[in-house]
């Protein structure tokens, strides 16, 4: 089956600005990711979709990948990812499509192999597969109400039973799936687990400068 692997990047960002962009152990923040998807065995081609000429003509001159840009109607900081990733789609056919972000550099080649594998493997039973993080904490709702446990069993919260927090790293899904509710996360999804530490996904600022840190801290246990 053939598996096409997107990557969506716009020039804006306001809570980092210049983010997909800005040097991360100097280099762009956008190549980590698009090293790991060229190291991923399983993919079989990797695009990218902008609306930002410093993004295209960057990616353009690192890499022999095809960038496509972002329609007028698609442009903007409120546009559905999903819309996004429908366009691209429309734009290269494929069996199965892996979407992840700019915004995860510390995602491993190997990670998004076993997603994928995990996803073929399951297919007849699962419609599409997204990554979580398994958190085993109290939670509540705004008005006090306990979400996960009873307030008055205080056990342990390695002993909870696992709440699963949408990560934002990596979506597998056919072209079928998604049009079933034009959305990447099928009618019957696989929650796939990614370490924590993995799967930082840079959002602000803090985001960003903790992930770097990680990731330095990785080269130099590696030696590289």
């Amino acid at each position: 089956m053939t598996v096409v692997a997107m990557i969506s990047m716009k020039g804006h960002s306001s809570r980092v600005p210049g983010k997909n962009l800005r040097p991360f152990l100097k280099r762009p923040l956008y190549s980590w990711i698009l090293d790991t998807l060229l190291n991923a065995k399983r993919i079989d081609q990797v695009i990218v979709e902008t609306d930002s000429n410093e993004i295209q003509e960057s990616v353009q001159t690192l890499y022999d990948l095809p960038v496509f840009r972002r329609p007028p109607e698609l442009v903007g900081d409120h546009v559905p990812m999903n819309d996004l990733i429908a366009f691209n789609m429309k734009n290269v056919p494929a069996d199965v499509y892996v979407q992840t972000h700019a915004t995860n550099p510390l995602l491993k080649s190997e990670t998004i192999d076993r997603a994928i594998a995990t996803f073929l493997e399951n297919i007849d039973s699962y419609d599409s597969l997204f990554g979580v993080i398994e958190r085993r904490t109290r939670l509540f709702w705004p008005d006090g109400r306990a979400i996960n446990h009873n307030p008055d069993e205080l056990i342990p919260t390695q002993d909870l039973p696992p709440v699963c927090q949408e990560n934002s790293n990596i979506y597998v899904f056919t072209k079928q799936s998604f049009a079933k509710r034009n959305h990447r996360i099928g009618v019957r999804p696989y929650l796939f687990s990614i370490d924590q530490w993995e799967a930082i996904d840079i959002d602000d600022e803090i985001d960003f400068q903790f992930a770097e840190f990680l990731a330095s801290r990785k080269l130099q246990t590696s030696g590289n």
